[in-house]
């Protein structure tokens, strides 16, 4: 089985070195020449010219999509679609929206492509190293593709959740828990810096990782980001809001269920951008811990 790869960019990247570890033949491709040269320089096929990696593939091709939700996603879809031949399966591993994987899943079965949405969590260690993955579309091609999900995930963090959209449904979900979690991380540690108290918050962080109810893979984090800058004095509490949470919120409101925490830690990410504060600075460092992303620094 080969799976060629769009998208080489943090997840993109590891997620090929996964794959390549478990024997599983991958070749990649990206509009940037310096991902391409990155993967190579991996020992990993890649290729510049989007006719020359579908040409590396045969027939049923799978294609795996690593790029940012939206109108990239559909973007390429549309690309992969115009060379894809009856057969070849579609694979959209990004944050896309729920609607946005039904309406795909729609079109390219039209043209008899097959379409798996693809919700991935694990951030880039988790590309890397074993991820959680929760998967939408025909029970069929999962079926087929189940060995290569089992091999790149972590044990027990592969799903498959249903008809097309699900995927990516249950992942909006997730990240919008991920925010509250997030918010109330930080919110907690503010009020330890606010305190009277001088608390050493790495070894904090720590204790509550140990046998606490809230212990977790973002308290590791929290006690990682505070090894490296105990008072988060180099951070500014400036935190984007990627879109998932919203769609949650969004969706919660169609369906008439209360979300409010989720809710207020989405306007507390908008309210970061106005203010600096701690607890921004922690969400800030959580988000750079788990998934690259950028940081803002005094």
């Amino acid at each position: 089985m080969r799976i060629g790869l769009i998208g080489l960019g943090k997840m993109g990247y590891n997620l090929a070195l996964n794959l390549q570890s478990k024997a599983i033949e991958v070749v990649g491709y990206d509009a940037s020449l310096e991902s391409v040269q990155r993967l190579q320089e991996a020992g990993i096929q890649a290729e510049i010219e989007f006719s020359a990696f579908m040409a590396s593939l045969s027939s049923p091709r799978i294609i795996w999509i690593m790029v940012p939700a939206g109108d990239i996603t559909n973007r390429v879809i549309e690309k992969v679609s115009a060379y894809a031949q009856a057969g070849d399966i579609v694979i959209d591993g990004g944050n896309s929206h729920y609607e946005d994987s039904k309406r795909n899943a729609t079109e390219l079965k039209a043209k008899g492509i097959h379409f798996l949405d693809v919700g991935s969590s694990g951030g880039t260690s988790g590309a890397r190293h074993g991820l959680c993955l929760m998967v939408g579309g025909e029970q069929s091609i999962y079926h087929q593709l189940e060995p290569v999900f089992e091999a790149i995930t972590v044990e027990g963090g592969c799903l498959y959740t249903g008809p097309s959209g699900s995927g990516h449904f249950l992942k909006m979900v997730h990240n919008g828990i991920e925010y509250g979690m997030m918010q109330a991380i930080g919110e907690g540690f503010e009020v330890l810096e606010a305190s009277e108290y001088d608390f050493d918050f790495p070894r904090v962080a720590h204790v509550w990782n140990h046998g606490s109810v809230i212990r977790s893979w973002l308290m590791e984090l929290a006690e990682g980001a505070f090894i490296k800058d105990p008072k988060l004095n180099d951070l500014i509490g400036s935190v984007d809001a990627s879109g998932e949470a919203q769609w949650t919120v969004e969706t919660a409101l169609k369906y008439q269920v209360p979300t409010p925490v989720i809710s207020l830690s989405l306007m507390m990410r908008y309210r970061s951008k106005q203010e600096d504060t701690f607890s921004g600075k922690v969400v800030a460092a959580l988000r750079n811990a788990f998934g690259g992303h950028a940081v803002k620094s005094k």
